[in-house]
């Protein structure tokens, strides 16, 4: 152990090898996370509240407890160098605990921002970047003045804990606001205008302590039933507009006074004689839309942001080609033998139980050559 890293939120962190890194979550991509640190020479220990954590197969030491439990979190915290994480939600009073034992990465200032989704746009906004209008809502009369100022269809959404379409509804004209807002069943909402958009990218970026930031080409994704599909990249979309994805996502880092790998999603929407790009959400953690870059970059997302929380230089991802990301959701996970015999595939599986609908089992990443560039 580096007994040297005293600084508990300083974010001044520099590992060596054999130095451990922390990891809240036991999901796949804790699981991605500790297995690219190992390449590099760190040690991982996992802390989740699931026995059945993926990541728990792939590191010597691991922690089952509850977030709550502030004895195993201060043991937890003992044992390793720096923490990070591997989903947003994280208690405030568990990233308390540990902030005050170790560096968390990236810091807990920013979760306050990223859990919540009025906070988030609110924040976007100030930056002076696009996103969808909305309006804060927090009761029936509050959902009411704000369709009327937005207009329908809207999408309503809880302002904290959703994901994968979990915590939103739309509503359309001839629907019931008050049956929507019962059925959500929250005090604590954001309605947001209906983008039409053209398509849904999203733009990966790593930044270091020192303020370097490396973003990956801008991928395209593909989602059923509000879980992401497919990614593909480069998103085919012009030049212009990748430079305009990737510069909002290197000044959302920035802003944010980032360490690590964030994934900024972005709606492309036409406009009147270009298209411009909007905001949906950020997510400050490695990201399903980046799973691509294990076997299409010369970097993975996951070695990106172990190298950033662990204080040293970032790569330069380079891409190999036209990459394809497929996940394997509930019982896809079935044709994982087929998938082995597909020319320029890599097969992902995370070692999870049974398959259930909408869980994210696996995935394939396909590598082709880029068409030889004519004129």
């Amino acid at each position: 152990m580096n007994h040297e890293l005293r600084k508990p939120g300083t974010g001044q962190v520099k590992l060596k090898p054999g130095d451990t890194v922390g990891i809240l979550g036991g999901g796949q991509l804790g699981r991605m996370l500790a297995m690219a640190a190992a390449r590099l020479g760190l040690k991982c220990q996992v802390f989740s509240p699931d026995p059945d954590s993926p990541a728990f197969d792939v590191v010597l030491h691991a922690t089952c407890a509850e977030y709550a439990d502030v004895e195993a979190l201060e043991l937890f915290a003992n044992d390793v160098d720096v923490i990070t994480y591997e989903f947003e939600n994280v208690p405030a009073a568990t990233a308390t605990v540990l902030a005050a034992r170790r560096p968390v990465l990236p810091a807990q200032t920013i979760l306050e921002t990223t859990q919540d989704r009025l906070i988030e746009k609110d924040f976007v906004k100030r930056l002076g970047i696009g996103t969808a209008d909305y309006a804060d809502v927090s009761s029936m009369a509050s959902l009411r003045a704000a369709i009327v100022r937005i207009g329908l269809p809207a999408v309503i959404k809880t302002r904290r804990f959703g994901y994968d379409g979990k915590g939103q509804a739309i509503i359309r004209e001839g629907d019931d606001p008050a049956r929507v807002w019962e059925d959500l069943g929250t005090k604590s909402a954001i309605l947001e205008a209906f983008v039409p958009f053209e398509r849904e990218i999203s733009v990966i970026a790593a930044r270091g302590a020192d303020g370097e930031v490396e973003c990956y080409d801008v991928t395209e994704n593909e989602h059923r039933d509000h879980i992401l599909k497919i990614s593909r990249a480069p998103a085919a979309i012009p030049d212009d507009l990748a430079a305009q994805a990737r510069s909002i996502a290197e000044k959302i880092a920035n802003a944010l006074n980032y360490v690590g790998v964030l994934a900024v999603e972005m709606f492309v929407v036409p406009g009147s004689g270009r298209h411009q790009v909007l905001v949906n959400e950020i997510a400050p953690r490695v990201h399903n839309s980046g799973h691509w870059t294990l076997d299409g970059a010369s970097i993975s997302q996951f070695e990106q942001h172990i190298r950033a929380i662990a204080g040293w230089p970032l790569g330069k991802p380079l891409r190999h080609g036209l990459v394809t990301m497929t996940n394997l959701i509930g019982d896809d996970i079935d044709s994982y033998e087929q998938w082995l015999t597909v020319p320029g595939a890599t097969v992902h599986l995370y070692g999870k139980g049974l398959p259930r609908p909408g869980r994210k089992m696996g995935h394939v990443t396909q590598v082709t050559a880029m068409p030889p560039k004519t004129g």
